[in-house]
């Protein structure tokens, strides 16, 4: 769908000018690095992600897909508050939309369980919203509760590294039309990092320099003081990173090119395994639902002869449940759980008291 908002803009002057007025106020603009161009972009005046209309105009996640995530998220809160022996318990959903997740787990959570949930997003507080939601500029602190992050961290602006016919390693400038080109040496703490978690893989190869990242989670996950902190994310390794970055754009449910212009998402995948803290456990979706009771298996067919109605309900759960848990889709993201104040994972991991 098109947006008239977006309509508007390239058929008006004023404060936006005409569509070829502002191609041409874009080629001449200074190039900047990629993270001041998508600072400014999902999130300066006019950002794509303090637009009333919210990220579910344009792009569809777990939380969107099913129920079921929701409710196994609320699973895994419950799980936290057995942890913690305790029968009140904080939730802190870091970019919390329009507080859909949210939403969800107060609708799953079990009797006797006292939930506090704080929503953490840029945007306004949506109307109409559970008023029990506390809405956020950043995470509260010295909470004891589940901090979860799904599609957070992909969001943090990242600069973009390239690797020249020299064999340097330079930050990519861009200007608001997309338009690149190579800037100055990478050197100091983002070489760094590269060396580390990205190693050049000769020229014309990519990298996305995921230290905003790493200090971005390891300043959420210090402000819980016991419990769970987990982030959720398109991922990858160090073992198999992209040699080509996965800077993209999403706009009206569809893959666009990355153009900082504030009318789509900027997202890149993230390097889950340089924010992980001691202590943390790396795993799929698929593997993380299937411990909290999301699971693709058609239920018996001898109950559509015995409960019909049970039957159908079931198996729409069921393929709920495999789309989340689907290889090369939703199943493929990574999830980073992070105890904070209690035990490590063990060979179960934390997740493992916290199926149905």
């Amino acid at each position: 769908m098109t947006h008239e908002t977006d309509r508007a803009r390239g058929t008006r002057g004023g404060r936006y000018g005409t569509e070829p007025e502002r191609r041409a106020g874009a080629a001449e603009a200074e190039p900047v690095r990629w993270r001041v161009a998508a600072e400014a972009a999902l999130y300066g005046p006019d950002g794509f992600y303090l637009r009333p209309e919210g990220p579910a105009a344009h792009f569809r996640t777990s939380v969107h897909a099913s129920p079921l995530f929701a409710t196994a998220v609320a699973r895994l809160l419950a799980g936290t508050a057995r942890e913690l022996a305790t029968d009140e318990i904080a939730v802190v959903d870091l970019g919390a939309g329009h507080g859909e997740l949210l939403t969800g787990i107060l609708a799953a959570v079990p009797d006797g369980l006292t939930v506090r949930p704080y929503a953490v997003e840029r945007a306004a507080r949506p109307a109409g919203l559970d008023p029990r939601i506390e809405w956020c500029a950043r995470p509260p602190r010295g909470v004891r509760g589940l901090l979860f992050a799904n599609e957070w961290l992909d969001n943090v602006p990242v600069d973009v590294a390239e690797t020249g016919e020299d064999g340097v390693v330079r930050y990519v400038l861009v200007r608001p039309d997309g338009s690149e080109e190579p800037g100055e040496p990478v050197e100091g703490a983002d070489a760094r990092w590269l060396e580390r978690w990205w190693p050049a893989a000769g020229p014309g190869t990519r990298a996305e320099i995921g230290r905003p990242r790493d200090e971005a989670w390891a300043a959420a996950v210090a402000t819980l003081e016991r419990g769970l902190a987990v982030a959720v994310d398109y991922a990858h390794v160090r073992a198999a990173r992209p040699p080509f970055g996965t800077l993209t754009g999403f706009r009206a449910g569809r893959e666009v090119a990355p153009v900082p212009d504030g009318g789509r998402d900027l997202t890149a995948h993230v390097a889950l395994d340089a924010c992980a803290l001691p202590g943390a456990e790396l795993l799929t979706q698929r593997e993380a639902l299937r411990r909290l009771g999301v699971s693709g298996a058609r239920p018996p067919l001898a109950l559509a002869a015995t409960d019909p109605p049970g039957y159908v309900r079931a198996l729409s759960a069921a393929g709920a449940a495999a789309e989340l848990t689907a290889r090369g889709g939703l199943g493929d993201f990574g999830w980073l759980v992070q105890p904070v104040g209690t035990a490590p994972s063990g060979p179960d991991g934390a997740l493992r008291d916290c199926g149905p």
